[in-house]
């Protein structure tokens, strides 16, 4: 769309006259295309990522090949489906893809696996995806719906949250469904006719020190993994520290909507006292677009004068548009850009200028100097407006707000012509010849036209700017009375200064006052949210007085309160799949033990992103955004994968071996599962790196996503390891003696007599 209105943009210059330049001043589609080729880039750095995890594993070629083919014909799928969902290629289902990439090839790495394995016990290619895929074939179908099932309660989530998250939601649930068909039909064939019987031969220097390796950290983890078994209160104290360790720090973590996005542009409104003339406004406009404009990461500036000449609102200006320089160019964020001009413009006496960054998606609210929107409404205009402004000041005094403005504007200072109509009369004047003279002396009235070859030119009748600064100019009007004479128009009206609002905003049809504000460096929405209610409770404010947030801080306030529910809903949802998949109650608990790891994994990471941006040490700043929390939704699938080989091979020994203790058979399960575990887990992770540090257009709002899973994948991966095993034998063995309490009540069955 964007490329057909260029092509037709020198059709309209040539009709324009020679002295009118016709310039695109801002393309949002250059940052859109920039943003969408930066998701490509990292879609393909995450896919020779996890190509690169599965030849360090494997060591060979050939096994390298075959999950690496299910990862585009994975894609593919998934591209497939978006056409038939209607779907189109943004910045949400690209990076659905991108973090597709680490676990779309989990299916296909763990079946390649368990065929390797028997493979290297010296059994036929053939035989042994005959054998292998048989094995884990259940095991994969776990993983599969249960991971799919993390994200159904997205896909049905309704409000702002849900209609932004449901193509992100849809497109992966696609990808999963997609690798799980794959790694059960195309991987098992691939293996069969591609893998070869290496069996007692000769490998290279990098098989053999990548093997010497491997076989380290598997003894290391086999004798680690013996002692936490035997030690099982450590590990339970451990569980329960990550269980009460991820509560807190849900507590203390700073909580926002959307990240601010790099788009290329800034936003600024320029605010002078009451009363100001149009002549200095447009100096004061002039003053802070040069101050603007001559920083040396700003490419242009247009700014806009609010009303005209004796009309109210010339106290206003905007500068509609602050173009920065190519994301290439230039080395300041939005953010370091208006830090930075912030104290030069505020030396400027007798004006307040406000810069914002303005958000990717604007979320409803009314045009405001700030990003963010409180209002207050009350039926009492005098003590809203009291107590509006004691809530800013309050504010003022707290540090997490910046900008902080209100829409409630000082009393403007203003005549009131009041007609003596028995003066009036006698005089044989009429109020209508006094109100033409009013508005043809200060309201610019055009009398005429003047028509030339080219051009129209308005005539406008006023007074001189020099007669319209103060009311004395009204002794010089004078009205034609009866008989021709000239009346003064001070004898037929009284005159009388006061101050009046300059507008009164109402709500819903109730008077309204919206305080804007923005937030101070390393301040998030949760901060303004409690500085605020705090502010309430220390002025006083009566519940006459209703106030409530609007636009995004709203979506973010409203969206705090589902976060929670949204969150036990997908663990709800996982728990009755995997308790219908394993016919079980205990097991799935099993399962869900490494999420309490993750969590804390995933917040700690963004904690200390945080902690390195209030140092200075980086210039993004991290916080719980709408982003990372789908970024905790994901880690209640990842990380369960884990638990699931472990689990499923240990019920399998069990069931195999009635007399094999659920100790010894966990332990069996987790070493024979190590190498797979350790391959999905590093694949997912090389899969979310590009995300959590990429540094391209909008990867800003990515990145808070990608260092979560990063983080918590790191945690739970060291935990998981250890916690599952042990959880695993007790609860085990708890469901044993519930087994027994029962059959001691009930008796034991009998099979009738044939």
């Amino acid at each position: 769309m964007t490329d057909a209105i260029k092509k037709i943009l020198p059709q309209f210059q040539a009709s324009l006259p020679p002295s009118v330049q016709l310039d695109v001043v801002f393309d949002r589609s250059q940052m859109i295309r920039a943003s969408i080729d930066d998701v490509q880039h990292t879609l393909l750095i995450a896919g020779f990522l996890v190509v690169g995890v599965i030849f360090v594993f494997l060591r060979r070629v050939s096994a390298t090949i075959i999950p690496s083919l299910a990862l585009p014909i994975a894609i593919i799928g998934t591209f497939a489906g978006m056409a038939a969902f209607g779907f189109s290629l943004d910045n949400l289902s690209l990076m659905a893809l991108t973090l597709s990439v680490g676990f779309v090839v989990d299916d296909a790495i763990v079946m390649l696996e368990n065929i390797v394995r028997h493979i290297e016990k010296g059994e036929k290619p053939f035989e042994a995806a005959m054998k292998g895929s048989s094995e884990i074939g259940f095991t994969i179908l776990s993983m599969t719906i249960s991971l799919a099932a993390v994200f159904i309660p997205i896909v049905f989530m309704g409000g702002i949250v849900g209609r932004l998250l449901h193509e992100f939601a849809v497109t992966i649930i696609l990808a999963i469904l997609f690798s799980g068909i794959i790694s059960i039909t195309l991987t098992p064939m691939l293996c069969a006719r591609i893998l070869k019987d290496e069996h007692g031969q000769q490998h290279n220097w990098f098989y053999r020190l990548s093997e010497n390796g491997f076989n380290s950290v598997h003894a290391f983890y086999a004798r680690t993994l013996r002692w936490s078994i035997m030690h099982s209160r450590v590990i339970l104290g451990l569980f329960a520290a990550s269980l009460v360790a991820s509560v807190l720090m849900v507590a203390v973590m700073q909580q926002d909507f959307l990240p601010s996005d790099d788009t290329g542009r800034i936003q600024g409104a320029i605010q002078a006292a009451n009363g100001t003339s149009f002549t200095q406004m447009a100096a004061y406009t002039k003053q802070v677009m040069k101050i603007v404009g001559d920083d040396p990461d700003i490419e242009g500036v247009m700014g806009q004068m609010e009303g005209s000449n004796g009309a109210a609102g010339t106290n206003n200006a905007r500068l509609m548009m602050i173009k920065l320089k190519p994301l290439g160019i230039r080395k300041s964020t939005p953010e370091q850009i208006i830090r930075r001009l912030r104290p030069q413009v505020s030396r400027i006496a007798g004006v307040n200028v406000f810069l914002t960054n303005p958000p990717a998606i604007r979320l409803g609210a009314r045009m405001a100097r700030s990003t963010y929107q409180y209002t207050l409404q009350g039926l009492d205009l005098p003590q809203l407006q009291d107590f509006s402004g004691r809530l800013i000041d309050e504010m003022r005094r707290q540090t997490g707000f910046v900008d902080i403005t209100s829409d409630n504007e000082a009393a403007m200072p203003s005549v009131q012509v009041k007609i003596d109509r028995d003066r009036a009369a006698a005089f044989g004047v009429t109020p209508l010849q006094i109100e033409t003279a009013l508005g043809s002396a200060f309201g610019g009235q055009r009398i005429s036209q003047i028509n030339t070859s080219s051009n129209q030119y308005e005539v406008i009748m006023e007074l001189l700017p020099q007669y319209q600064r103060d009311a004395s100019a009204l002794d010089r009007l004078y009205i034609t009375g009866a008989g021709n004479t000239l009346v003064p128009l001070t004898a037929v009206t009284d005159t009388t200064s006061s101050t009046v609002p300059l507008s009164v905003n109402h709500a819903g049809q109730i008077p309204a006052v919206t305080i804007s504000f923005d937030l101070a460096p390393g301040k998030a929405l949760s901060d303004a949210v409690t500085g605020i209610r705090q502010a309430q409770e220390e002025i006083g404010m009566p519940d006459s007085i209703q106030g409530n947030f609007q636009g995004t801080a709203a979506a973010f306030e409203e969206s705090t309160k589902n976060m929670g529910l949204l969150l036990l809903i997908a663990m709800v949802v996982v728990y009755i799949i995997l308790g219908i998949l394993y016919e079980s109650f205990i097991h799935p608990l099993t399962i869900l033990s490494g999420l309490p790891s993750a969590a804390v994994g995933g917040l700690l990471t963004l904690w200390i992103a945080h902690a390195l941006f209030m140092a200075g040490i980086t210039p993004v700043d991290m916080s719980l955004t709408l982003y990372a929390f789908v970024g905790l939704i994901m880690l209640i699938g990842i990380v369960k994968k884990n638990a699931i080989m472990m689990i499923d091979f240990a019920i399998n020994k069990q069931r195999s071996d009635l007399s094999i203790q659920p100790e010894q058979a966990i332990y069996e399960a987790a070493i024979v599962r190590f190498r797979p575990i350790m391959m999905t887990t590093m694949a997912a992770l090389m899969g979310t790196l590009p995300i959590a540090f990429g540094s391209g257009a909008g990867a800003e709002s990515r990145r808070p996503l990608g260092l979560c899973v990063a983080g918590g994948l790191l945690l739970s991966q060291l935990l998981t390891l250890y916690i599952t095993p042990v959880i695993y034998s007790y609860l085990d063995r708890l469901s044993t003696r519930m087994q027994r309490r029962k059959v001691h009540r009930t008796g034991p069955s009998v099979a009738p007599a044939e």
